[in-house]
């Protein structure tokens, strides 16, 4: 019998509605359920794609006895964090507080009235490398909770005044300078992987944000040292086993610093970063590798991520069958040397297993490796004989849940790699989403929600990073397509993270004024796997401020920056976007208004050559003269009527010139 996920949209709380354990979705119901009752609140909380969580859920959540013992002493509560990252978030912070460490899936004891008191990830079924069981842990907190009720009530109380005293506020913001920018550099240099790229040891993620910082750094100041870290950490990911050789897009990270095993699960957000990330390194350099890896990593979202409703879904699974039944880690992706002979042939076959790196000994697990391009690309019919192959295993399962932000980070992506590369089916794709984002999501008075699967609308509020990921991703679509349309809808939102999620001094909250209220609103400037909403939020107000003029967007922009001079200059890694967004201001950032008739070759060719422009957050608008779609062409005239380019800062613009070469050097100008 199915217990209370079974209405869910969630495809992560879906796979535990036929859990024996009587699991409750986050709701005041279910702590309702725990006062009237007298028990505790088991908290659990992962995501779809998570192989853990998969471990733990089979290994004690389907299992009859201890699920009976969790139903008769707690109320049971399942949260996909995907859905709810402010639950995720504030509990996290408790968890890393009080253990040192992280991770999903977390497993928290809470108060009836969801103080936390009790905390771990993953438990395993007996115990292990000093690590109770589950069942000991479930049985310890029943016991503290029984016999020791005092002592838990203390407890809470302790680590919620904790929480509550980690509020982060600062006065007289100030934006970053550029002496402030440059210590962030020399802190990133000292913490780069000379041998193997990127930053810091294993495990190793892909440094998205703090590539685009570097990236606009160079385009900035022409410095060759942050080209080179990018250059450099863009070819290590894109030949190491984190990119997917065959079939395009990047897994979650590399358990290893060398960048060659990965833990398998891809991520949307990954990809619609990185798939940016390569795209302006192509722009800045020229590099076939970045042009190649930005088109596919391009294309597996537009068909691998692809919904039938025209947004993109969160993830695909690390694991799947191995053919016997079983599901493995990386059964998809890994090949051994006889794999290879028996698709390709005997001598076409070694061939292949030395240029992908395939060994005897095997990479991976079980004289598997995960194929890799250290050297020359590969044949592309050896790569298309390989992709049909691997077509006939069994496919990793696919998490279809619609995150607008995420869908946000993708729109900005293929809209700009689409514009880049003469791919209008990518721009057309970006438009589908952000038409979902506007008819699903976002209701009449422009609050978003965060998900929806199969076209039904989830019922979670959008957060911080919802509201600045979506605004950011019609920001680039409204540059790339010149329809308004997307700017409009852009300040809307951006109207809303001012209204609903501003503080004193620029200071920004990760959920609304009026959101559910839990143990702590939660708040959070650093980047984590993706930018944080606050420093999200800080560059669509930025853009959104470059495109209109609005000097309410600007100060709101600029108040938000103020924690990236505090945090910049100490922990560069982790406030990489907040670095790139202040590039962008540092620079002004740029304002382009191309005008002239719509369709015309010239107009056209003025318009590529603003968007490919490397000037750090750079606005572009192309309309017709006049055109009231976008305040930048605003008295803007034709030139000897014809098209025009105007290149600006804070709507004051040099003279306006007509050919895309004197356009270029207007911007190559500091």
């Amino acid at each position: 019998m199915a217990n209370r996920l079974a209405h869910e949209t969630s495809p992560y709380l879906l796979q535990h509605a036929d859990n024996p354990v009587d699991w409750w979705p986050w709701s005041p119901e279910a702590f309702e359920e725990a006062q009237r009752r007298g028990v505790p609140v088991l908290l659990s909380v992962g995501y779809s794609s998570c192989h853990w969580c998969h471990v733990m859920a089979h290994e004690s959540f389907e299992d009859i006895v201890t699920a009976a013992y969790a139903n008769e002493h707690f109320v049971c509560v399942k949260v996909d964090r995907e859905e709810r990252p402010d639950v995720d978030a504030v509990y996290m912070e408790a968890v890393q507080a009080a253990t040192g460490q992280g991770g999903w899936p977390m497993t928290v004891f809470l108060t009836p009235d969801a103080r936390p008191f009790y905390f771990g990830t993953y438990f395993p079924p007996a115990p292990r490398h000093g690590m109770p069981s589950f069942r000991q842990v479930l049985e310890g907190v029943h016991s503290a909770w029984t016999d020791r009720r005092g002592e838990v009530d203390e407890v809470a109380g302790k680590i919620v005044q904790d929480l509550a005293a980690r509020s982060l506020a600062y006065d007289s913001p100030e934006t970053p300078g550029e002496d402030d920018l440059a210590q962030a550099l020399l802190g990133l240099t000292r913490e780069y992987d000379a041998k193997s790229a990127g930053f810091g040891g294993a495990p190793k993620f892909p440094p998205s944000m703090a590539l685009e910082f570097l990236l606009r750094h160079y385009a900035r100041t022409d410095s060759e040292g942050a080209l080179q870290m990018a250059a450099d950490t863009c070819e290590a990911m894109a030949r190491g086993g984190m990119y997917d050789q065959l079939g395009g897009g990047f897994s979650r990270y590399s358990v290893d610093r060398e960048w060659v095993v990965p833990h398998f699960e891809k991520m949307l957000y990954d990809n619609a970063l990185l798939c940016r990330v390569y795209a302006h390194l192509w722009r800045a350099t020229g590099s076939d590798l970045a042009r190649r890896v930005a088109l596919e990593t391009a294309d597996f979202i537009a068909t691998e991520l692809r919904t039938s409703e025209g947004g993109f879904a969160s993830a695909l699974d690390a694991d799947s069958d191995d053919g016997t039944g079983k599901h493995v880690e990386g059964a998809y992706y890994v090949w051994t040397p006889a794999q290879l002979r028996d698709v390709l042939g005997e001598e076409a076959g070694e061939r292949a297993a030395a240029v992908f790196g395939v060994t005897g000994e095997g990479t991976f697990e079980e004289g598997s490796s995960v194929l890799q391009l250290p050297g020359a690309d590969v044949d592309d019919v050896v790569r298309a004989r390989l992709l049909a192959a691997r077509a006939e295993r069994p496919a990793p399962g696919r998490d279809d849940k619609v995150v607008a932000a995420w869908n946000g980070l993708a729109i900005a992506a293929l809209a700009e790699v689409g514009a880049y590369f003469d791919r209008p089916d990518l721009i057309e794709r970006a438009t589908e989403a952000a038409d979902l984002l506007v008819r699903v999501h976002m209701d009449a008075g422009a609050r978003l929600s965060r998900t929806s699967k199969d076209g039904r609308v989830g019922r979670n509020a959008g957060v911080l990073e919802d509201y600045a990921d979506v605004a950011e991703g019609f920001l680039a679509l409204a540059g790339v397509t010149g329809e308004g349309v997307w700017l409009e809808f852009a300040g809307f939102l951006l109207d809303l993270v001012i209204d609903q999620f501003t503080g004193e001094n620029g200071t920004l909250y990760d959920t609304a004024h009026d959101a559910e209220k839990l143990i702590r609103r939660p708040q959070d400037p650093t980047d984590n796997a993706t930018p944080s909403g606050w420093t999200a939020a800080a560059g669509a107000l930025l853009s959104y401020a470059a495109h209109t003029g609005s000097e309410a967007h600007r100060t709101a922009a600029e108040g938000a920056l103020g924690v990236v001079k505090a945090l910049g200059p100490r922990a560069p890694r982790f406030i990489g976007w907040g670095l790139a967004v202040a590039e962008a201001a540092l620079d002004g950032p740029r304002e382009v208004a191309v005008v002239g008739p719509r369709g015309d070759a010239l107009v056209r060719e003025l318009h590529r050559t603003a968007l490919l422009s490397t000037a750090p957050g750079a606005v572009v608008a192309v309309g017709e003269p006049g055109g009231d779609e976008f305040p930048l062409l605003a008295d803007r005239p034709l030139l000897d009527g014809g098209a025009a380019a105007y290149v600006c800062r804070n709507f004051i613009c040099a003279a306006p010139v007509g050919t895309p070469d004197d356009l270029a050097q207007r911007l190559s100008e500091v």
